[in-house]
């Protein structure tokens, strides 16, 4: 089959990229059908993007460092200028941001740092409750008893005031907590109820990026069931072997008690 014109290098990764054109998008699959060595090396050059974007997720739900936000620095360069330096300034900014802006236009699109951080939440709920709050002998770090302890531990920890929500109108009796560590390294905690027929609910709360905010989210796994929220720099999960609604009730619980959306 003869090509309107020759694939170069850079259309095969553009094609990987998906920022070819549809019909030109079709012209390379076409030729890659033909191609059996060069469509298995455009197949690897994609598990190399994915395997990349899997081990870069996790960053993109951390805090921007300071020293890189963008206002700050504008505000400090701005403070060592005055007069005309600072109209000049600005212009100069906004032709940058306007050139950025149509950059990013035509750029792929990049992951959204919220749906990253509660997809990273539900993980690590999900997993620590199976771990942990299933376990009949040791799924806590520190009994309910040391109630004053648990929480000066954990919130020292998590650089944050964290406490036990109160579940028991709910039916919930608090067993304890324990520490946890996120996949970034950091620090979160875990609560552990039981109630009357001895079925466990657990309670996750890490700290998250201080601009990030997210409602109420159901999610499974098999029989268990999570509701995930992210409010005030703190992410919150609750999982248990329950109805929806029972969960919704307790995330709603929670959110009045922390002075969160219900």
């Amino acid at each position: 089959m003869t090509m309107e014109r020759p694939i170069s290098e850079d259309e095969l990764h553009a094609y990987v990229d998906g920022r070819l054109d549809a019909p030109r998008r079709l012209e390379v699959e076409r030729y890659l059908g033909m191609q059996p060595l060069l469509s298995h090396r455009v197949a690897a050059y994609r598990a190399q993007r994915e395997e990349l974007q899997a081990a870069l997720a996790p960053r993109a739900a951390e805090p921007i460092p300071p020293e890189l936000n963008l206002s700050r620095m504008l505000e400090a360069r701005l403070r060592r200028r005055h007069g005309w330096w600072q109209l000049a300034a600005s212009v100069v900014l906004c032709l940058s941001l306007g050139g950025a802006a149509g950059w990013y236009v035509g750029a792929p699109a990049r992951p959204d740092r919220t749906k990253l951080a509660m997809t990273l939440l539900q993980q690590q709920a999900m997993a620590s409750h199976t771990v942990y709050a299933v376990d009949r002998r040791h799924p806590i770090e520190v009994t309910a008893n040391e109630s004053d302890h648990l929480k000066q531990w954990l919130s020292n920890r998590l650089q944050r005031s964290v406490a036990a929500p109160d579940l028991s109108t709910l039916g919930y009796r608090l067993l304890g907590g324990r520490l946890l560590a996120t996949e970034r390294g950091s620090a979160s905690a875990l609560f552990v109820y039981d109630d009357a027929n001895g079925n466990r609910l657990s309670v996750l709360m890490r700290p998250m990026a201080p601009e990030l905010a997210a409602g109420h989210t159901d999610s499974s796994q098999g029989a268990m069931r999570n509701c995930a929220w992210i409010d005030k720099g703190i992410g919150y999960a609750v999982v248990a072997v329950a109805s929806d609604a029972m969960l919704d009730k307790v995330a709603a619980q929670i959110s009045r008690q922390t002075d969160g959306p219900s």
